[in-house]
Parts: C-alpha cells; structure tokens; sequence
C-alpha cells in the first residue's frame, strides 16, 4: 500500500471525509491488489537462477564427460531434460505462478538444446551449427504457449535472428526463409500481450527486440548492391509507420522501438544515399526480377501500412519521415535519366527531415527530439564539406554557426518551458 495514502487515511477520517469503514475498504483494496500483483524482481532473479542452474549442471557434465561411458554420457545427456520438464509441468499444473513459470521454461529451453547437442556428439551425428538451432527452436517454440512464458519468447527471437545470421552472412549465404515462419510463430502472442499488458516491462522489451531481430537479419535476404539500401529504407519505413499506430504513439518513446528505430534507422540510410557514389553505382547495376521482388516486399508492406493509418485516420498533420521511403523509391526509379537530380533532391531531402524533426522537438517541448535534428543537419554538412574542395576557414565558419544553432535553438525552447510554467502558475511572490 502507499505509505502516503496509509499516513492520510486517519487524517481523512478525522476530518469526517470518510468514514472508518470505508476507509478499512480502501486498505483492503490495495492489500488484495498488491498481494495479485507478481512479484517482478522474484521473477527476474528466478530466471536468473534457472540460467545458471543451467550451465552448472553443463559444466559439471563437461567437466567428467571424458572418462564417462557411452550408455552413461546419454542417461546425463537427457538428465537437464528430465528435470525442466518435471520443474515445468509442475509449475502449470499446480498454477505456481509467474516466477515459478519462467524460471522452468528458462531451464526447459537450455536444457533441450542441451540435451540435442550432446547426444549428437555422443553418437557423432553429422549436422552444422544452423540446422542444430533450427531443431532447437522447432522444438522449444510450443512452450510459448503452453506455459505462456515471456523469457521464452525473448529466448527464441534471440535464437531465430542467431539461426538466420548463421545461415546467411556466411559463406554458404543462403536465405534463411524458415527464419519468417518462426518470426511470426510469436505475433499472435505479442498482440495478446499488448492488449492484456500493455504497460507491462515484457510488452516494452518486445517492442525494441521484435523490430530490432528483422533489422539484423533483413541483411541475409539480399544478394548485395544497391538494391540491399532501399530494402533496409523500406524496412525502416514499415518500422516508424508501425510505430505511429495509436497502440505504439500512445507510448512513451523509450518503450515505441519502431519509431526510434525507423526515424535511426531513415536518417542513417539518407545520410549513406546523399554521396554521389550510390547513384552512379546504381546506373551501372543490373538486376533479376526476383532481386527487384524481394527488395519490394518491405516497401509495399510500408506502404499499406501508410494507407492503414489514413484511413483509421491515427495520421495527425504531415510527418516526412513516413514518407521518405516512398520519395527515395520515386528518385531511384528515374536515376537512370541521371544522377546529378538524384543526389541534390536526396541532400534537400535529409536537410527538410532535420528541420522538420527540429520543428517537432520545439513543438513537443522536447530536448530529445530538438537535438536529434540538429544532429542530422549537422552530420550532413560534415559529410558535404568532407567530400567537397571547400576552403577549411568557410568550413570552420560552417560549424561555429551550427554550433550556435544548438546553443540557440536549445535556449528557445528553454525560454519557451518557462514561459508555458508562468503562465500555468501565475501567482508570484511579492518580495518587498
């Protein structure tokens, strides 16, 4: 219960504004609610705990694995299994609750991959480091829903975007298509957590490592070449459009992932598309049809995205950075006519997103966002005056102006909260 409300209850009752028996409700109110309400750090350690309960019982099998006979390596093989699935059933069966929960499916998890890589050493099973993830995360994947555990679902899209980075930054660069059917195997369980927790931690975790996991694999689906760029900005775009559904907006910003990451994400790729180099490279690339296919996916699932929120009307105003997908897509379809056009409208483009997120940081009150525009027409300049013969007094000119465009800027917008807190509080002390 909060001690300030226990401290104003008899403060309360004494001023007759509640009489004893209500006030004996109130207590029990909040003493029930705190009682229904997990214990988090007891879950957090739990998990913590069943980790390195774990790896102990690894390391003590390793540890005497050698001198160990075959029929004895399998029964210890299977000993982690046994007991995760013994600590789990009990756990849904006698509805322990949730620290209970996630610290067995926490150990259940190591323990079948465990279990999978020693018995394939035991009996020497052929296989690469990719196919044993897959079979681990094939077999682990039920358990988020048959314990509704939230560390499994962190585990398994740590394991699938490992599985996915396997397969495809290495040698072998294959696609790794099974990696978007385990993707979505947890959708349906991130929406029913949304709607029932919104503002719980697990919910804004998962808002950061859903669309952080698609960032980090997108790159094993591309062949390379320039096409790999407006795959990653389509992405990004689906990303910040994500982000400005009414689920998300309605957040604070450290917990809406897909808007910070897809704003990074935007400004990093239309920093990169502002040099020359891209636009000539791109001239001379050719592409196959299913290259162009692929990299058109992120791009029109962005843009139904877009159409989504116009039409639910969640849009408030112009916002360029959920349309900046669609003008870069728009120069990169006619680049072939030239490059010059290409990378003047791209540098314009860059410099209106940093104005543009400086006019929002002012209109928000927000030191944050204020500074992040400045950040990205600063960094522009620099990657202008880098490239370019300009003299180094104009380009130390340049920057004394930019620097005082952060003093500047930041002052207003400190000028301005005061002003809005004088006018919330107009009543001033007369000191005489």
């Amino acid at each position: 219960m909060n001690p300030k409300l226990e401290r104003a209850l008899p403060e309360l009752i004494e001023a007759q504004v509640i009489t004893s028996d209500t006030a004996q409700k109130i207590t029990a109110y909040y003493l029930a609610k705190e009682e229904a309400k997990p214990n988090r750090l007891f879950t957090i350690f739990g998990v913590l705990g069943a980790l390195l309960s774990g790896l102990g019982i690894i390391l003590i099998i390793a540890h005497n694995w050698d001198g160990m006979p075959r029929n004895l390596k399998t029964v210890f093989a299977f000993f982690p299994l046994i007991i995760g699935q013994i600590a789990s059933t009990y756990s849904f069966i006698k509805k322990k609750g949730m620290a209970w929960i996630e610290s067995s499916a926490t150990f259940l998890v190591l323990a079948v991959g465990a279990t999978i890589s020693l018995i394939s050493q035991i009996y020497h099973i052929p296989g690469d480091l990719s196919e044993f993830l897959l079979i681990w995360i094939a077999i682990t994947a039920p358990l988020i829903y048959l314990l509704r555990s939230n560390s499994t679902v962190m585990l398994h899209l740590m394991l699938i975007t490992w599985y996915a980075c396997d397969l495809g930054y290495t040698y072998r660069g294959a696609m790794p298509w099974w990696y978007l059917l385990l993707f979505a195997w947890v959708i349906p369980y991130y929406i029913r957590l949304q709607k029932q927790e919104t503002k719980s931690n697990i919910v804004g975790i998962l808002n950061w490592l859903l669309p952080l996991s698609p960032i980090i694999v997108l790159g094993t689906f591309t062949t390379g070449g320039n096409l790999s760029f407006l795959m990653y900005l389509g992405l990004f775009g689906l990303l910040y459009n994500l982000g400005e559904l009414q689920l998300f907006k309605n957040q604070k910003l450290r917990r809406n992932g897909y808007t910070v990451l897809g704003s990074l994400g935007t400004s990093f790729m239309l920093m990169l598309l502002t040099f020359e180099w891209f636009w000539i490279d791109a001239i001379q690339d050719s592409y196959t049809s299913v290259e162009v296919s692929i990299t058109s996916v992120p791009f029109l699932m962005a843009l139904m995205t877009l159409v989504y929120l116009h039409l639910k009307k969640h849009t408030k105003g112009f916002n360029l950075f959920q349309y900046a997908f669609i003008i870069v897509g728009a120069l990169y379809s006619t680049h072939y006519f030239g490059y010059v056009h290409s990378v003047v409208l791209t540098n314009i483009l860059v410099a209106t997103l940093g104005l543009f997120t400086i006019r929002i940081g002012i209109h928000k009150s927000s030191y944050t966002i204020l500074n992040y525009g400045l950040l990205i027409i600063t960094v522009l300049i620099a990657c202008r005056f880098f490239d370019s013969n300009l003299d180094f007094i104009f380009r130390g000119i340049v920057f004394i102006l930019v620097g005082l465009g952060f003093f500047f800027t930041n002052y207003l917008l400190l000028k301005k909260q005061r002003g809005t807190a004088l006018q919330d509080n107009p009543k001033t002390e007369d000191h005489a």
